[in-house]
């Protein structure tokens, strides 16, 4: 019988300043989770490489790297599920956080209790997303990627190739495309996009839809500068273009 000790799910702290990191670190210990504390975002990514984690709590005023660049790496290399911390509370802030794909934004001052209650919650979405996707095909059957003209998607190691090459993207920029791909001609309004594509629609907004589609088109002009794949319909929403 496994002890509850190993049921503890790991949680990174990259926190800077020491008073607010012991407080965090308490309230995550006091609520069954095991805290790992870096101060810098150099020692995060050494941790990271070392351990595996559950979530990472990410404070966005780092003294070495800016926290969203160091979610950029987190994301490229791990897909650890990550909530932001930080003094900042102006909207923009918190739309380019939400943009860039974290799992929530949380800005200081700040309750621990909420804080803790904000990490399960990230957590159960993380497992029921997990439970809810497809299980892999049986041993023997066929199973490849699905292509679409010039797509070429492959949902079990969540890639997708445009003209052959593979591109960058992020969870959220995946899923969008995927969304597209699946459905060539089909028009979807930002609501179906927020609804269809992102975990917790409710605290997204429509300009992080705009924004997500923005950099998915310059990810596909800089495979192919001359087409438009991605098309938008005003007052409506975007489609992927039919019969490419």
């Amino acid at each position: 019988m496994a002890s509850a000790e190993s049921t503890r799910v790991r949680i990174l702290l990259v926190e800077d300043e020491p008073a607010i990191a012991d407080t965090i670190t308490y309230a995550l210990t006091t609520e069954g989770f095991d805290p790992v504390w870096c101060a810098t975002g150099q020692a995060a990514l050494a941790a990271l490489g070392g351990t595996t984690f559950g979530l990472a709590i990410v404070d966005v005023g780092l003294p070495d790297i800016n926290g969203f660049d160091l979610f950029r790496e987190i994301q490229a290399r791990w897909r650890v599920p990550v909530i932001f911390l930080t003094a900042r509370t102006s909207e923009i802030d918190r739309v380019v956080g939400l943009e860039l794909g974290a799992d929530d934004y949380v800005p200081k001052p700040f309750s621990p209790r909420e804080l803790c209650a904000r990490v399960r919650t990230v957590l159960r979405r993380v497992a029921k997303s997990a439970v809810a996707d497809p299980p892999a095909p049986p041993r023997g059957s066929p199973a490849g990627p699905h292509v679409s003209g010039p797509f070429e998607v492959d949902d079990e190691r969540k890639t997708i190739r445009y003209r052959g090459r593979p591109l960058d993207l992020s969870r959220y920029e995946y899923r969008l495309l995927k969304l597209f791909v699946e459905r060539p001609g089909r028009v979807f309004s930002r609501d179906d996009l927020l609804v269809q594509v992102w975990d917790d629609p409710a605290s997204s907004f429509d300009r992080t839809v705009d924004a997500h589609v923005k950099q998915l088109r310059a990810k596909l002009r800089a495979v192919d500068p001359e087409a438009e794949p991605i098309q938008t319909h005003r007052g409506l929403g975007y489609s992927l273009k039919e019969g490419l």
